[in-house]
């Protein structure tokens, strides 16, 4: 499967739901947490070539994901191979024993919308508050320009990096982006 993808950066969760709800999307998913671990070989063999391997805990759902190199510069297109795993524990132990280490940790409060050819959501990070588009490129592009926004506004970064660029500027230390504990 292709994937393709921007996000655009709001003042907070609530601006971005109503702008969503205003250009007419419909709900699709309710808000959880997403808790993301991204593992490569211990030579960051992955990482080196632009590939992103992911395992990830959805509230009761979980899935394993496999990122290709992104190929375009106005919005990220690439590969991406998921499917559902049934047991976390069980996905992480066959990751341990063929060598890969988890390297990255980040979670967001994540809410879905739909609209045409695209699924919208928020997604609430420690990082601030983005709002991630996929689907067709023109679902993307009018999608955008009906938040108001043009391609100039458009975030290829992963959360990553976004992480690594904002981190101090958020209070935030360590090196997985997660929320303090409550």
């Amino acid at each position: 499967m292709v994937e393709r993808e921007i996000k655009l950066a709001f003042e907070s969760p609530g601006h971005a739901r109503a702008a969503i709800l205003a250009i007419g999307a419909a709900p699709l998913r309710a808000r959880r947490l997403q808790d993301d671990t991204l593992y490569d070989t211990p030579t960051a063999s992955l990482r080196d070539s632009g590939r992103v391997l992911r395992l990830r805990a959805d509230g009761a759902h979980a899935a394993v994901t496999l990122k290709g190199p992104a190929t375009s510069l106005t919005m990220k297109v690439r590969d991406e191979h998921e499917t559902a795993v049934d047991d976390l524990d069980v996905m992480r132990r066959v990751f341990a024993e063929v060598g890969l280490e988890p390297w990255f940790r980040y979670q967001k409060y994540r809410e879905e919308f739909s609209a045409p050819g695209v699924t919208i959501t928020v997604d609430e990070t420690p990082v601030g508050t983005f709002v991630e588009i996929e689907g067709t490129e023109a679902g993307i592009l009018a999608t955008a320009t009906a938040l108001g926004r043009s391609p100039s506004d458009f975030v290829l970064d992963s959360y990553r990096t976004l992480f690594t660029t904002r981190a101090a500027a958020h209070g935030l230390t360590g090196r997985d982006m997660v929320f303090p504990p409550s």
